[in-house]
């Protein structure tokens, strides 16, 4: 029991210091040790009884003193544990490069707009509008999740803007019809030509196509499912398997006559290739939708290296494309860029948007709008001239 400076108890895990303050100590049920000092008793009491309240009940207890580099471990580690690791990634290294060098030792509660206004204005000169953009994401996210667990009183962030742009939505990578017809006709020879056809039939992401297994195809149905993913970590030089980008990345996806035709080729000569001793290993993950451990078996894999007998790394296929956009005599472009190329000739086809987000596995039907439907010149001519044709009818 604790006592004031006069002997008197006071309460268990409160005593007056020699200075006048009160302290009032508390243990939480994992053993770590929160202090805080108080002018008056009530206060203390107040305090202690809101801590051992929130401990009982697995809230978050966050003492006053707890600053953004200690809101960010826990909130990282413990809130937005099943983001994508790529996501997880991003909000990591802004936090570290850009974020943390700022305000990382400043109390949670003292964070003011124009504390993160002055993150991103310190990144202004030396970065990309896309990456201040993460940073612009990664303190939103981090500071709504304080501000609903009741850290904050107001979330620092209101009318904090970025000026930088982005880059543009019409930016965004695509052939166009000739520069496609090039491109197949200069990958036909190549031994990753079935993979290169596959993404322009279905708009996988690369890492869904790396992951793809065979039991992930129904023959009968002529449906390929979408159900996890991999990719290889070069920083630490591991295979890692894991769940698509989002829950809504989850999907089955009908197979055109040309993607069934492509697979059936792949199957016929699963049994006769090359495989190294790495696709004895089974990767475990957790699914995103359930929650529940589950495994990618790797000598399922339906796209294997035929030099290595080992799936092909993200970084290989790029390279590889480089050179044939080189054979092709086109623009240089990356392995994402088929999928928008898929995702355009969907649009140009005159797809519904909404069945396109589906596909695709975009979470948002706002990313399949902003993205493709800006389409191209030569759909916005096809449009106008369908619209001149429907309305000569009416005159």
């Amino acid at each position: 029991m604790g006592k004031n400076l006069k002997g008197k108890e006071i309460g268990k895990g409160i005593c007056q210091r020699k200075d006048g303050l009160y302290s009032a100590r508390f243990v939480d049920r994992r053993g770590k040790r929160h202090e805080k000092y108080f002018e008056t008793i009530p206060e203390a009491r107040n305090w202690l009884e809101e801590a051992r309240y929130s401990d009982r009940h697995d809230n978050i207890f966050a003492p006053a003193d707890m600053t953004v580099d200690a809101w960010f471990e826990y909130w990282h580690n413990h809130i937005v544990g099943d983001l994508a690791p790529n996501t997880r990634r991003n909000y990591q290294e802004r936090y570290s490069y850009n974020i943390q060098p700022v305000i990382g030792d400043m109390l949670l509660a003292d964070v003011k707009p124009m504390h993160c206004k002055m993150v991103l204005n310190q990144m202004e000169e030396h970065y990309a509008g896309s990456t201040i953009r993460q940073a612009y994401i990664t303190m939103g996210t981090m500071f709504k999740a304080a501000l609903m667990n009741d850290l904050i009183a107001k979330h620092p962030m209101n009318g904090v803007r970025y000026s930088k742009p982005v880059r543009a939505v019409d930016d965004i990578k695509f052939l166009t019809v000739p520069e496609q017809q090039k491109f197949i006709e200069a990958a036909r020879s190549s031994h990753n030509f079935y993979q290169y056809a596959l993404i322009l039939e279905t708009g996988l992401r690369t890492g869904e196509l790396i992951g793809l297994t065979w039991d992930a195809i129904d023959w009968q149905n002529r449906t390929l499912t979408v159900n996890k993913s991999l990719e290889y970590r070069h920083s630490q030089s591991y295979w890692r398997a894991g769940p698509p980008k989002t829950v809504q990345s989850y999907r089955t996806i009908p197979l055109t006559d040309r993607a069934y035709t492509i697979l059936r080729e792949v199957e016929r000569q699963r049994y006769i290739r090359k495989e190294s001793d790495l696709l004895s290993q089974v990767l475990p993950y957790i699914d995103r939708r359930t929650g529940e451990n589950a495994a990618l078996v790797m000598r399922d894999l339906v796209f294997i290296n035929y030099r290595t007998g080992e799936p092909s790394k993200n970084s290989s296929y790029d390279t590889h494309l480089y050179k044939l956009c080189d054979k092709a005599g086109i623009k240089r472009f990356g392995m994402h860029a088929l999928r928008h190329t898929y995702a355009t000739r969907a649009i140009e086809s005159g797809m519904q948007p909404k069945v396109l987000q589906k596909l695709l596995g975009h979470a948002s039907i706002k990313t399949t709008m902003d993205r493709y439907v800006h389409v191209t010149d030569t759909s916005m001519l096809l449009a106008v001239q369908q619209f001149a044709a429907a309305s000569a009818k009416m005159v």
